[in-house]
């Protein structure tokens, strides 16, 4: 039988049982209605790959070598610049500059990148062919900072990346022009006087 289907009497006999069935939905244990009040927990908000989250445009702003062959401390590389794009489609171009002794080095790689859990791969072909750098990327969402770790040789080895996130302009669209249309009177045309032959 469907709601439809009820006389106004048999509506208004099942009344106090409906009433009561919403009203036992209502007490905390029993029923979803529990889940839908003001007071209870949220679920938590469903987070994007964590890939996604690297989207987009980055500046080199530290580089740090940890080389396991040199007994001082880790090397903090001075004149530190350039950028990191990372694709949604896997390629990322990284101009990575440092100044030494006033001249500018740019390193200019381009290849593919994989993100697994907190593990980056980037896979580019160079001089010497194809090669692979694995790592590890932390990002603080917060301030957008991106620190990568990538793994060198010989084993022990690491460089340390410190990257923060390119800020994007707003796309700005132009207000339409708007052209004020007169419209022409019509031209009329004189009638004279048709002069016979």
């Amino acid at each position: 039988m469907t709601v439809s289907a009820f006389s106004k009497a048999q509506y208004a006999a099942k009344l106090p049982q409906l009433v009561a069935a919403a009203c036992l939905l209502l007490l905390p244990g029993t029923g979803q209605a529990q889940a839908t009040s003001p007071m209870a927990p949220l679920p938590p908000p469903v987070a994007p790959p964590a890939a996604a989250r690297l989207w987009g445009s980055w500046r080199y702003t530290g580089y740090t070598v940890f080389d396991t062959t040199n007994p001082d401390e880790p090397t903090r590389v001075q004149g530190v610049g350039g950028t990191l794009a990372l694709q949604p489609d896997g390629r990322y171009a990284k101009r990575l500059e440092l100044r030494v002794s006033l001249k500018p080095l740019t390193f200019a790689q381009d290849g593919t990148w994989e993100l697994r859990g907190d593990s980056i791969r980037f896979a580019f072909r160079d001089q010497k062919g194809a090669d692979v750098q694995r790592g590890l990327a932390r990002l603080d969402t917060l301030t957008r900072h991106l620190t990568l770790t990538i793994l060198g040789y010989p084993v022990g080895n690491l460089g340390v990346y410190e990257l923060e996130a390119v800020p994007t302009a707003p796309v700005v669209v132009p207000a339409p022009v708007v052209v004020p249309v007169h419209p022409q009177p019509a031209k009329r045309r004189r009638v004279g006087k048709v002069k016979r032959k």
